[in-house]
């Protein structure tokens, strides 16, 4: 079980943060990159959250990165709150562009379902809607049609 104030950290770890009632360990220490929290450890400056994770649970697999599956906050080094995941799945999880995408159901123009049928992969990597590219085409395919 994983307790605050472990001894495989050093207090000057345990100083910098403040529990919470949800259970976060928040960081109060130095902070870097969009508000991770940092410390000097082992003779590097390391994200705070991945020295918790690698001390007090396991090493971090190469090519993973910790997931705030249960709190989704960056300065939050609770080890029970964090899992290993790949680059892929952390960004899905999140609050980003790419995964609030994927999570359309359906197309911003007519609303088509967007399924597996329904779904166009593009050159840039994103999805479009195949009825709505019809539709486009069938449109562009008319104006031409009557220029001629």
């Amino acid at each position: 079980m994983i307790r605050h104030g472990d001894i495989r950290l050093p207090e000057r770890f345990w100083s910098k943060l403040c529990v919470e009632h949800n259970g976060c360990w928040l960081w109060k220490g130095a902070k870097i990159k969009d508000g991770y929290g940092g410390f000097w450890w082992r003779g590097r400056w390391r994200q705070a959250h991945r020295v918790a994770y690698q001390e007090l649970v396991e090493s971090i697999r190469p090519g993973l990165q910790l997931d705030h599956f249960v709190c989704n906050i960056p300065s939050c080094v609770n080890p029970a709150h964090l899992r290993p995941v790949t680059s892929r799945e952390n960004v899905l999880r999140g609050d980003t562009i790419v995964s609030m995408n994927l999570a359309r159901t359906h197309c911003r123009r007519e609303g088509h379902l967007l399924d597996a049928p329904n779904l166009t992969a593009r050159k840039d990597g994103s999805r479009g809607c195949r009825a709505c590219q019809r539709e486009n085409n069938n449109r562009h395919r008319s104006k031409f049609m009557e220029s001629a």
